[in-house]
């Protein structure tokens, strides 16, 4: 029999695993012959996860036992990293399954439908197995073959080039969900440029900015589990932020009896399982926070303690009532009256609920006290103008009660996550890349990365090597056919690099496609809020691990991933290493092996000194079971570093760090004692004129650690806000939304797409298939009342005019829609030009683009439908109907503040045209760039509005944060 080249012949395999169940009895491990249970059980026990017996399904009535390795990996199809257990078989070394893993703290073993979904992934026939380079034009859809070292030689002199001659503003990183905690942003770092750019201000940069005023933290971490009463402003159990982990802990606590508030205008699934299901008009969902805090402040049901206490209602007096006395009894008047016309009328009428409704909602929020668990993330707050404002008043519920770090409270996140120190740690950037950070936005908590095409247009700069990292912005970003403009002009992008498992509208616009590995095919560190306590997990290649717990050495994940398809660390290893080969630049000292000088640092190296080195309790948890930490995280895939952490903020500081500390307003400031060793992200306060960090706050008489803002308490009053252009927006308050039905048009509706369908996997891959059969139409939501008004039966196509251009799609006529609302998720309708030879099959639509003086249009030719490929499933596809991008037809609308793209949009809905098709959409992008004009008009700059000759607030976030030297603006 013939034996596939790099894998073992069967008969060795045989020896091999003889000789691993011998391993297993000489460690004193019971091995178990047979079937590993005869009876129902959760999760096999994780002693016998090396040798996991089966009975074969497809064998019966025979019982044939199936072997199976259990290695431990994390999910990659979201940002939960829930974990994840590779059952490999141990004849064949082949991954037949995919289950959860029991011992990671986030998701306890239990995974939604993309977490088994992997395989399908893995296995996807159409997926990319070796690196391609463009053979035609950029979108021809022509590739040849190439080697990895062309591939990596042409990168490295371009960016080595760029570099050199000073044009570090060239190189560019494009993420979506990073998957992993920093290490590319190291890279970027060690590169000198800041070239980092991500998805998030189409994603979540309105909630986490309102979040970030509050407490220098960008996100919430609820405890859900242990609250009385949990609010959420989101689908949240099927769709919401970590919405697994999160969704097991809100389930169990409504079974002990914990009452559920929703606010979503749809009637989603998680709507259906609300106590209470708010509906309100999109945008107005401030209005209703805002009458709930004012009837908690009015009926003193607040804690007044913990507002004296934690809030900064002291600046606040000074800097807007300076003729009144300084006391918190001003302070509670002045709040009382500041609130006072947000009343459950005035939410009534803003939101169409009605007032006494809301009266209710706010009595059973006033009663959970400090067991209030609140969540935002998309949804309002990505959908509107001012949405940042949503979670900003959100929190201020927390804020009143004190149900902050609490048990059943809401924490900031980065009390619940542990970034460890990696072996090396690059310093800032000297360098600001405006097309990333323009000076219009200065308070944007992330890249302005949706406005890079018409940055580029406006002639800001170009880009001579950018790259695509499992992101796709021709699908993704709004305005996709900006985009694709930008991607077709040699001018504005010298060299497109996609890296990518599989193929994206953008990767057809790419110069080189280079295929990255699946979850189970590569090496990450996680660690994500969703619960009180920290925890890391370890992102491994499963078939990598078991040909090494066989004793195999394997030196690159090349030798076990399908076809040529590489992980990442060692890609970004290799690729600064031939940037710098010599080291003159600086580069490749950071990718130099601390235990063999001069050599190459590997993956295993770098993991195993994280482990050994930076992770409290694991070295002792390791050992304990007679492991390195290596082995330990390769074995059981996570590890929990700390659990019940608290209120971080009332923390007193040990006398040791107040050594020549010095005190102004409250704010204590000292020498920083030694590096941290959790690197999460938060504010960083600036230090004073002799270099003292601040490391506390006097609260009482005594020093606590307090916030990471400029005060060191919970900002009720920005003054950052305040200081940099805003002062109007600078508490908690209500901004009516551009779709506010003032603003609107005679005849036009607000189209809301900022959800998503259950079963969806985004731009990780379209060829998950059973979640294909199960979600692959994408209709727009209309409410009876709207269909009768506009003429529209259940059958029928409807044109949706947008400002920019339309989309044909079919209709859903439900009362699960507010009136004067439609809806369409703008998650589906993946497509690719017709005529490609390759590209995803599964859940993309064949089309024909046409492009003439501005104008675009896009028309299918083929929807879903069966085809013959290595996957015997692909001829039992039924479906033809694949959604619609929508996206494309939608102009940028960033938040002037928050940067945020507002994604809600004012639209007319008619019946289709003669001639109009099912998916068919047309684009003017002039039109497209004028609307980025007049948005970019609402802003207010740093060149006009900086208080400090600064681009932006130096002690805000930023993802890989430039030196202090960077911050001056340019004069």
């Amino acid at each position: 029999m013939a034996v596939a080249e790099g894998r073992p012949d069967p008969a060795e395999l045989g020896a091999r695993v003889s000789a691993a169940r011998e391993a297993t009895l000489a460690r004193g491990e019971t091995f178990y012959p047979g079937a590993s249970r005869i009876h129902l059980a959760s999760f096999p026990p994780k002693e016998r996860w090396d040798d996991w017996v089966e009975f074969d399904s497809r064998s019966w009535p025979r019982r044939v036992e199936r072997h199976s390795m259990l290695v431990p990996t994390t999910c990659f199809n979201c940002e939960s990293a829930c974990g994840l257990l590779a059952y490999v078989e141990r004849d064949t070394l082949r991954v037949h399954k995919f289950e959860g893993n029991p011992a990671h703290p986030g998701s306890r073993g239990r995974n939604c439908a993309k977490g088994p979904a992997t395989l399908n992934q893995v296995t996807d026939p159409d997926r990319i197995l070796y690196p391609l380079k463009r053979a035609g034009a950029r979108g021809e859809g022509r590739w040849v073959q190439v080697g990895w070292d062309e591939a990596l030689d042409d990168i490295a002199a371009r960016i080595r080039a760029a570099i050199t001659e000073g044009r570090h503003n060239e190189i560019m990183y494009h993420v979506g969900r990073p998957g992993e905690d920093g290490f590319t942003e190291r890279v970027l770092a060690s590169w000198g440029v800041d070239g980092h750019n991500s998805h998030t201000n189409v994603c979540s940069s309105g909630a986490r900015a309102g979040y970030h005023f509050w407490s220098g933290i960008d996100r919430p971490s609820p405890d859900h589990a242990n609250a009385d009463v949990i609010l959420l402003i989101s689908s949240h159990l099927e769709t919401g932020h970590y919405f697994n982990p999160h969704a097991q802990r809100i389930t169990d606590a409504k079974q002990r009896g914990a009452k559920l508030i929703v606010f979503d205008t749809r009637l989603s699934n998680t709507a259906t399982h609300a106590d209470h299901w708010i509906s309100p008009y999109p945008g107005s969902e401030a209005a209703i926070l805002l009458a709930i805090a004012g009837h908690l402040i009015t009926t003193g049901r607040y804690d007044r303690e913990f507002v004296r206490r934690w809030w900064n209602w002291e600046e606040y007096l000074a800097q807007r009532h300076t003729g009144l006395p300084g006391t918190f009894e001003t302070f509670e008047t002045e709040l009382a009256r500041l609130y006072d016309e947000f009343t459950f009328e005035f939410a009534a009428r803003e939101s169409g609920v009605p007032a006494r409704k809301l009266q209710q909602v706010a009595d059973i929020v006033a009663g959970a006290g400090t067991r209030l668990s609140t969540h935002n993330w998309r949804s309002a707050a990505a959908g509107n103008l001012g949405g940042w404002q949503v979670s900003r008043c959100l929190f201020l519920l927390n804020a009143l009660l004190g149900a902050v770090a609490t048990q059943g409270g809401t924490y900031p996140n980065a009390w619940h996550k542990f970034v460890p120190r990696p072996i090396h740690l690059p310093g800032h950037p000297h360098t600001w890349n405006e097309l990333t950070w323009p000076r219009e936005y200065p308070l944007a908590l992330n890249e302005l990365s949706f406005l890079l095409p018409h940055f580029l247009k406006d002639g800001r700069g170009r880009i001579e090597v950018y790259f695509t990292r499992v992101y796709n912005p021709v699908w993704t970003n709004p305005d996709g056919m900006s985009w694709m403009e930008m991607f077709t002009d040699p001018g504005a992008i010298g060299l497109h690099v996609a890296l990518t498992p599989t193929w994206s509208e953008t990767a057809y616009f790419a110069d080189y496609v280079l295929p990255m590995g699946h979850s189970s095919e590569r090496h990450d560190l996680h660690s994500y809020e969703q619960y009180d306590g920290q925890w890391i997990a370890f992102r491994q290649p499963v078939l990598r691990t078991a040909r090494e717990r066989l004793g195999e050495r394997i030196t690159d994940t090349r030798q076990v991933n399908p076809g040529e398809v590489w992980e990442e660390n060692e890609f970004w290893i290799e690729l600064s290493w031939r940037i710098d080969p010599d080291g003159t630049l600086g580069i490749r000292r950071y990718y130099e092996s601390a235990e063999r000088p001069g050599e190459k640092l590997t993956v295993e190296e770098y993991y195993r000194y994280i482990f050994e080195n930076s992770v409290p309790g694991l070295p002792e948890a390791a050992a304990a079971e007679g492991l390195d930490p290596l082995d330990y995280m390769r074995r059981y895939g996570a590890f929990e570093v700390r659990r019940g952490i608290g209120q971080v903020f009332a923390q007193e500081v040990p006398a040791e760090e107040l050594t020549d500390a010095i005190e102004r307003s409250g704010r204590v400031y000292a020498v920083a004692k030694g590096p941290q060793d959790n690197l999460v992200p938060m504010a960083a306060p600036p230090a004073d004129a002799e270099g003292r960090r601040p490391i506390g706050v006097r609260v009482d008489g005594a020093v606590r650690r307090g916030f990471p803002t400029p005060s060191g308490k919970l900002e009720f009053f920005s003054t950052t806000v305040d200081s940099w252009g805003w002062p109007e927006y600078a508490v908690p308050t209500y901004i009516a939304s551009h779709i506010h039905p003032d603003r609107l048009e005679s005849g036009q509706l607000v189209l809301i797409s900022t959800f998503r369908l259950p079963t969806q996997v985004h731009t990780r891959s379209a060829n998950a298939k059973w979640l294909n059969e199960l979600a692959h139409t994408n209709p727009l939501w209309i409410h009876p009342e709207d269909a009768t008004r506009l003429g529209i039966g259940a059958r029928d196509l409807v044109r949706v005019e947008t400002e920019i251009g339309h989309f044909v799609v079919n209709v859903w006529i439900t009362e699960g829609i507010r009136p004067g609302v439609v809806a369409c998720s703008h998650h589906m309708g993946r497509w690719k030009p017709a005529g490609t030879g390759s590209g995803v099959n599964q859940m993309a639509a064949a089309v024909d683009l046409n492009r003439a003086d501005g104008r675009w249009s896009l028309s299918r030719r083929a929807g879903a439908g069966s085809y013959s490929s290595t996957d015997p499933d692909t001829s039992r596809i039924w479906w033809s109907q694949l959604g619609v991008h929508q996206n494309l037809t939608f102009g940028v609308q960033p938040d002037p503040i928050s940067g945020q793209h507002c994604w809600h949009q004012a639209v007319r809905v008619r019946r289709a045209e003669p001639g109009d098709s099912y998916g068919d959409i047309a684009v003017d992008t002039a039109r497209a760039h004028e609307v980025y004009r007049r948005w970019l008009e609402r802003t207010r700059g740093a060149d006009e509005h900086s208080p400090d000759g600064t681009r932006r607030p130096s002690w805000m976030m930023r993802p890989l944060k430039p030196g202090l030297d960077a911050f001056r603006l340019t004069p």
